[in-house]
């Protein structure tokens, strides 16, 4: 439901009228396009910043109506006027590209009109809503970072000017315009006519600065004045303005603010009314805004007068407070559906959230809320009985009873490290401690949407129920906990779990039907829930690290930072500059150095990664090879001191896996990241070896750490999903694949291929797999774009149905806006039909990548499944401790090493049914670089 068009008719009416492109264009420099990037590629930074900078003058200024201008690409009056009119400015960076685009799909969705008018500028249309606004009596705010709008400001009329990016926009009246130019509003344009304005390319009187040009006019009252006493101005600036006088006319005639356009829409029509909930959220969704959804609801909320009724919460029962056994008995009488079970858990430990918790702090849980569907209750953890503890863990335990979660491997987590003060038994054994899960609404809405920046409930709720979580209704028989004893602030707590426990119920009805109806519902009970708990375990479990090779890794990773930052310092004789300042990067290189320029940034020429290796091939300065040095052991020495970190009191490191983080399908490593340790380089190799086999408490012997991972796994799978013969027998026959395919590409014996041949071939095999177009591997093998399209075009002359794989691969998701792996996990690319090249582009990629690199992870999480399951069901006291990329670890007891090994053999080699075989690689060691192989 959206407010009526006549809910601001009866009050002070105020009216903000934006400049879109102005803003839009400091948004995107006030933040940093890297940081704001969707999985396709789309930068988002200016529509993010964009959007903040409206939530904020929304709750500042408290407007009541609220309109965006927008500039077109077509020709204007002025640019038809004045051909050189605003000609010279910067190309607009590619970044930006579409960004304006989505917006107008932001204002859409807010209900806030967007306005173009052929011929103008997005300034006119703002000068015409702004005069009309004050001409009818209401007060206007003009938001842009154009000073033209500048003339506009009266007793009705504000402008607010962005100071720094978009987050400092002082309001400008008639007083400051005259303390900061010396002119009135209405002086300004005539100032500006004079002086010139360099963002239009509208040159004013050379040498006649703003404070020579507000003399001028104060003491002729308007440029009319001082063109009227033109003969008597003396002087350089004399001769130079009367040179300069067609000009000056000129600028004054563009730069005058047209106020008498005729709108598509009224002043009423802009009125402010609460967003399309269902727009929001599924526009936010692709753009992977999670963090600002609640900001957008919370802040319109309160500004209209209150949020609308949810429906979740119209049939919400009545909330019992259970804190004996026989209500505990009486809410379970008769209940034979799933029951929906919240924990609420603190400090919070969920990975989806981003407060990092401490080395081995899983949380303690304080309260649970449950709900079926007639029946909601809550129990004060904190407040319980030993007794009723122990029947809720019995409970929890029983597969007699289907359960509904959020998060089941934070709750097992935190259950089977609850502290001795709980009255929830610490549930060691995470297989038995929670049991029945039937429904994990958090991996359910991943399945369903991987491509979500998050996970939180709160935001399910939004995107599925239309309602927010966190309002605990207050009216008869919609949730109300009224209980004597209890404080109105923790009864409304306690509320609010039960109220949550309801809320997951809903979303497993709404989740469970769209999941049958894509036949997702294997992947989530067979796959991903019981994943879940071998995870947990996992984690609890970590890995142990040798404190004293940590230490002395540190100590020689920040001798080689102190080397190379002296190295750089002689390279440029001896000047100490901050090494990690661009700025001071920028003026050693291009200004000190005088070197190339690179790719120009908002700040200068970059001094990215990319920008210093082209810099360092065409200059081979010392400089630059002591800078990367610099780089690379300030790198080195972060991520060791981060592991230092990572250690809990067990001496071991617990790592986080996500499920739910990478929309292909693989798991994330997570605080510390474990996945991201180089494998080949010596200093990966020796960050590896800190971690080593460590003691185990179910036995006092000797362990041993075993590794063991897939050969090759994409390009396998690559040879089995595109049914290529050659690639087929190749691995049938267990040929070096890069060599085999070397050969048959460049057209020689295997024995002749070359290393260069061989690291060309398979850079562009993976590539393929990931959707790598010739640009791209020009750019990877530092080639041509001619010779690596030559390289990729021989390679499909060689194997033609890997070529017709990827091309159907790409048709048959257009058609069916997915792509799914073998085991059926589909991701959902709607861009794959869009306008915009770039976006097409890029969900091109994401589909040709998407089924290989799914398939592999579902892969590996099935081989982990199947090894956990072996290695109890064998009894062997050995345990799995971490899963990288397609690598497997064990910590083994000596005793048990040839059973383990042989478990992880024939379980990772059975997780799939490929027309090639899988080739599984173990090895053995102390450490984790000695069990490479």
């Amino acid at each position: 439901m959206t407010a009526s068009k006549d809910t601001a008719s009866d009050i002070s009416k105020t009216l903000m009228v934006i400049d879109g492109h102005s803003m839009a264009y400091r948004a995107f420099f006030a933040l940093p396009a890297e940081n704001f990037q969707t999985a396709t590629g789309q930068h988002t930074n200016a529509v993010y910043g964009f959007l903040s900078m409206l939530l904020a003058m929304i709750r500042e200024q408290k407007p009541t109506h609220v309109a965006v201008a927008f500039d077109l690409d077509t020709p204007t009056f002025r640019s038809e006027r004045y051909s050189e009119y605003k000609a010279g400015r910067d190309k607009t960076p590619e970044e930006f590209s579409g960004q304006i685009d989505l917006i107008k799909k932001v204002m859409d969705a807010l209900q806030i009109p967007s306005i173009e008018v052929d011929g103008y500028e997005a300034d006119d249309i703002v000068a015409t809503m702004s005069t009309n606004a004050a001409a009818a009596g209401w007060d206007a705010r003009i938001v842009s970072g154009d000073r033209d709008t500048f003339q506009l400001i009266n007793d009705n009329v504000t402008v607010l000017y962005p100071m720094r990016g978009v987050s400092e926009l002082p309001p400008f009246d008639a007083d400051t315009i005259v303390e900061r130019y010396g002119v009135t509003p209405a002086q300004y344009p005539e100032l500006a006519a004079l002086v010139g304005e360099s963002a239009d390319n509208l040159p004013g009187v050379p040498g006649v600065g703003p404070g020579f040009a507000a003399r001028w006019l104060k003491k002729y009252g308007s440029l009319k004045g001082v063109l009227d006493h033109i003969d008597e101005i003396g002087g350089k600036k004399g001769d130079a303005l009367r040179e300069h006088l067609d000009a000056v006319k000129r600028n004054r005639e563009l730069n005058a603010l047209v106020t008498t356009l005729e709108l598509p829409l009224s002043l009423e029509e802009a009125v402010l009314v609460s967003p399309d909930r269902n727009k929001v959220s599924e526009l936010f969704d692709a753009l992977e805004f999670n963090t600002i959804r609640d900001r957008v609801f919370t802040t319109f909320d309160q500004h209209l007068g209150g949020a609308e009724e949810s429906e979740p919460d119209v049939d919400m029962p009545e909330t019992a407070l259970i804190d004996n056994l026989d209500d505990w008995q009486a809410f379970l009488v008769g209940v034979n559906e799933p029951i929906s079970v919240y924990f609420h858990i603190n400090p919070p430990a969920t990975i989806t959230r981003r407060k990092i918790p401490a080395p081995g702090d899983y949380g303690e849980i304080h309260a649970l809320g449950f709900s079926t569907s007639d029946a909601t209750a809550v129990i004060d953890i904190d407040q319980a009985s030993a007794e009723l503890g122990l029947t809720v863990a019995a409970f929890l335990a029983d597969e007699r009873y289907t359960k509904v979660v959020y998060d089941l491997k934070t709750a097992l987590k935190a259950l089977a490290t609850a502290p001795s003060h709980s009255v929830l038994p610490a549930q060691r054994d995470v297989n038995t401690s929670i049991i029945g899960v039937a429904d994990d609404v958090l991996l359910s809405a991943y399945i369903l949407q991987p491509d979500r920046r998050g996970y939180e409930l709160a935001d399910l709720v939004q995107t599925y129920l239309n309602a927010r979580l966190n309002t605990v209704p207050t009216s008869q028989n919609q949730g109300q906990l009224v209980l004597e004893g209890v404080n109105d602030d923790n009864a409304a707590q306690l509320a609010q779990y039960a109220r949550n426990a309801w809320m997951i119920h809903q979303l497993n009805d709404i989740m469970g039907s769209t999941l049958e109806e894509r036949g997702s519902v294997e992947l989530l009970h067979d796959l991903e829930i019981p994943l879940s708990v071998v995870l947990a375990k996992i984690e609890l479990i970590g890995i142990a690290i040798d404190r004293q090779r940590l230490d002395n890794l540190l100590a020689g990773f920040t001798s080689e930072v102190d080397k190379a930052q002296e190295s750089a310092y002689a390279s440029i004789g001896g000047d100490q500059v901050n090494l990690a300042s661009p700025k001071q990067l920028q003026i050693v290189l291009f200004e000190t150095l005088d070197m190339p320029k690179t790719r120009k940034t908002k700040t200068g020429f970059s001094t990215d990664a990319d920008s210093l290796a082209d810099l360092l091939e065409k200059t081979d300065h010392p400089f630059l090879h002591n800078l990367m040095a610099y780089r690379d052991a300030t790198k080195l020495r972060q991520t060791v001191q981060g592991l230092l970190d990572s250690i809990a009191d067990d001496e071991r490191v617990h790592t986080r896996f996500s499920q739910t983080a990478a929309a292909t399908g693989r798991l994330s490593s997570l605080n510390p990241n474990l996945q991201n340790i180089p494998v080949r380089t010596p200093a990966g190799r020796q960050i590896r070896d800190i971690f080593v086999a460590g003691t185990n408490p179910c036995v006092d012997e000797p362990t041993t750490l075993l590794t063991a991972d897939y050969s090759q796994i994409e390009m396998r799978i690559m040879a089995h999903m595109s049914e290529d013969d050659g690639l087929i027998q190749a691995y049938k026959d267990g040929e070096d694949l890069h060599r085999f395919v070397g050969s048959q590409v460049f057209d020689v014996e295997p024995d002749e291929v070359t290393t260069s041949m061989r690291d060309k071939v398979k850079a562009m095999s993976y590539g393929l797999a990931y959707g790598l177009s010739s640009f791209g591997l020009s750019r990877q093998l530092r080639i041509s774009v001619d010779e690596a399209r030559e390289l990729m075009s021989s390679y499909f002359d060689r194997f033609g149905a890997v070529q017709r794989y990827l091309r159907n691969v790409v048709r048959q998701a257009r058609k069916d806006g997915y792509t799914q792996t073998m085991l059926g996990r589909r991701r959902y690319l709607p861009d794959l039909q869009s306008d915009n090249r770039q976006l097409r582009e890029m969900a091109e990629r994401a589909a040709l990548n998407a089924p290989i690199q799914g398939s592999a992870a579902d892969l590996i999480k099935k081989a982990m499944l199947g090894v956990q399951e072996r290695l109890e069901a064998d009894g062997l006291k050995s345990r799995m401790i971490l899963q990288v990329h397609d690598e497997l670890i064990l910590e083994v007891i000596d005793t048990e090493i040839e059973t383990a090994e042989q478990i992880l053999v024939e379980e990772m080699s059975a997780a799939a049914n490929l027309l090639v075989p899988l080739d599984v690689q173990v090895g053995k060691g102390y450490s984790w670089h000695e069990a490479a192989h």
